[in-house]
């Protein structure tokens, strides 16, 4: 909501550069889709490398978590 009253007050004081900023942000979005898809699948790999370390701590433990 915020950035919607923010993206008004834009538009009242320099309509042009609302409107540029309206077209660009999908392509904006579009380019930066592969970057986010490739942050999620390292922290996934992590994550299980992690848990993969933590395995046998857990097994010996003998105890549910």
């Amino acid at each position: 909501m915020a950035a919607f009253l923010l993206w008004l007050l834009l538009l009242v004081f320099c309509w042009p550069i609302a409107l540029l900023a309206l077209v660009l942000y999908p392509i904006i979005w579009l380019v930066l889709l592969p970057f986010r898809l490739v942050g999620i699948t390292v922290g996934a790999v992590f994550a299980f490398l992690g848990a993969l370390l933590m395995l046998p701590a857990r097994v010996l433990r003998g105890r549910p978590v």
